[in-house]
């Protein structure tokens, strides 16, 4: 199915997941689990699957595996990453050519983190510039990313949401927020996109915590904002694994369900390819 296509349901939000090639995966069995912990996602239909794509295709042939397997195995439509920056058209044309050679429909066109080192190429400055090839030369249907504070890049959330209304009007269907875990930024965040004309799908990102220190990694490499309690809570609790996931999977509860309630067309969770806290949060809100 195309994006279209699964996000026009309205009786109840989409459920999605993204997953990631494993590291250092010699002998294939990290690849086996992530399949075995995608096998007991499968029991919550979700609509789709997306699979990280690193910069420049550092992991291209293992997504490429994995786009394979979930749709040939799981049945489930899967949505391949696919990052712009320090590709030239050369690969872009012959990647895409690849994906849709499997019978993939959907596709999330980003920019990618600038490489740290290497020889840098600027065929694709921009996603817009992205999105835009793709319509042009494909027939797939086209995903981009949201930040609901801001890209940790640009310089204003006006300038952010201005690229956002370019990425849109160059084809794409539906938008993926980053993580967030206040959701009064969400609704903020679908607000100004409806003021500037901006009316495609905009689905929730969602990310289970399950320590204190990725939390806190992951908020300052995104630039996101950690709730005063909820800080306070994994900072205070951070050597007990056990309690922090467990709060992790009741404050995402909590925090879906908020969203549900205020007519969320869909939920996609960062799985960091484990089953259990998303399978947890699922069953206290479906």
């Amino acid at each position: 199915m195309r994006l279209k296509e699964i996000y026009s349901q309205t009786d109840k939000p989409i459920i999605s997941y993204e997953v990631f090639p494993p590291k250092d995966d010699n002998d294939g069995k990290k690849l086996e689990n992530l399949f075995e912990e995608l096998k007991k996602l499968t029991a919550f239909s979700p609509s789709l699957i997306s699979v990280t794509y690193g910069a420049g295709g550092s992991n291209k042939d293992e997504s490429v595996e994995i786009i394979r397997r979930i749709k040939e195995e799981l049945k489930i439509t899967p949505m391949p990453h696919f990052t712009c920056v320090s590709t030239d058209t050369k690969n872009i044309k012959k990647y895409l050519e690849t994906i849709e050679s499997l019978d993939v429909k959907n596709i999330l066109a980003l920019r990618g983190d600038m490489p740290k080192e290497g020889t840098i190429c600027d065929d694709f400055k921009h996603a817009d510039e992205l999105v835009g090839f793709i319509k042009e030369h494909t027939n797939l249907s086209v995903s981009v990313a949201g930040y609901p504070e801001g890209h940790k890049d640009c310089e204003s959330m006006e300038k952010d949401l201005h690229y956002l209304k370019q990425k849109i009007d160059k084809g794409a269907d539906v938008i993926y927020t980053q993580m967030f875990f206040n959701n009064e930024h969400y609704f903020s965040f679908v607000e100004k996109c409806e003021k500037i004309g901006i009316i495609t799908p905009i689905i929730a990102g969602i990310l289970p915590v399950s320590s204190y220190k990725q939390l806190s990694k992951m908020a300052q490499m995104c630039r996101v904002e950690v709730p005063k309690k909820m800080q306070e809570t994994l900072e205070k609790h951070q050597d007990d694994i056990d309690y922090t996931k467990k709060y992790g999977i009741e404050y995402a509860s909590e925090q879906c369900q908020n969203l549900i309630e205020n007519n969320v067309q869909g939920l996609h969770f960062y799985t960091l390819n484990k089953a259990y806290a998303v399978s947890e949060i699922l069953k206290n809100i479906l």
